[in-house]
């Protein structure tokens, strides 16, 4: 137990079952938004797989999702916590549908080209991956929070290598992106777990449910990030 977790029960006087029991209520609510979002997405891909016209005009957006995936990842988090529940709903499934809108003409893409079995593997691996650092980040009594400077500055570094490619097109760079980006998100999970529990540890928790939906918000980011990075790497593998 951490000192902070000392201090938050000693002056709320809470028992150590409540206090556990509260936070896995707290993690439960986290972790059905999230996979709420990724059923929401498969559904999505699915769709583009079985309507052309709509694959098509997806398509057709290039970067437009992507600057609004970028967007909503900067503003949403102020919407959720400063705004109504409503608008904490509101701005987490709007994320989810632009993640929607990204990566479901991709996954459609891949099972057109008999990828099917691709598309498989990469849910598979990206769950037991995203189960493993998670599970890391909710039990280590290390403090990962230093670790949140380095991981911003490498997800920058690694967006502008995913724009300059963009133009590029080089196979072999997309490959290095994608391993590069698999290692960096397993990171970013465990440290996003650490700090979503940290949440429910500051009283964030039970002083403001919202904090369930922000827990979602970022480690679904990092889901289908992972997700699509794998199903790009078991392709290029393929090939």
């Amino acid at each position: 137990m951490s000192e902070t977790e000392r201090l938050y029960r000693r002056n709320q006087g809470t028992t150590d079952v409540a206090f556990d029991e509260g936070l896995r209520r707290y993690m439960l609510g986290v972790y059905n938004y999230m996979s709420m979002g990724v059923a929401v997405t498969a559904l999505v891909g699915l769709f583009f797989m079985t309507n052309r016209a709509a694959f098509e005009f997806a398509s057709g957006l290039s970067f437009i999702p992507f600057i609004g995936v970028l967007a909503l990842g900067f503003f949403a988090p102020k919407m959720i916590f400063n705004g109504s529940t409503a608008m904490a709903h509101g701005a987490y499934w709007a994320y989810v549908g632009l993640w929607g809108l990204l990566i479901g003409p991709v996954v459609a893409a891949y099972a057109g080209a008999g990828l099917g079995l691709e598309i498989v593997k990469a849910f598979f691996i990206t769950v037991s991956i995203f189960a493993a650092t998670s599970i890391y980040g909710y039990t280590t009594k290390k403090d990962l929070a230093p670790w949140g400077k380095f991981l911003f500055m490498a997800s920058i570094g690694f967006l502008v290598a995913i724009v300059v490619n963009f133009f590029l097109q080089s196979e072999m760079f997309s490959y290095l992106i994608s391993m590069g980006v698999v290692l960096l998100v397993s990171a970013i999970t465990a440290y996003e777990t650490q700090m979503v529990r940290n949440l429910y540890v500051a009283g964030a928790g039970e002083a403001n449910q919202r904090a369930s939906i922000f827990g979602a918000f970022a480690l679904y980011g990092s889901f289908v990030t992972l997700f699509i990075h794998i199903l790009n790497l078991l392709g290029m593998t393929r090939d």
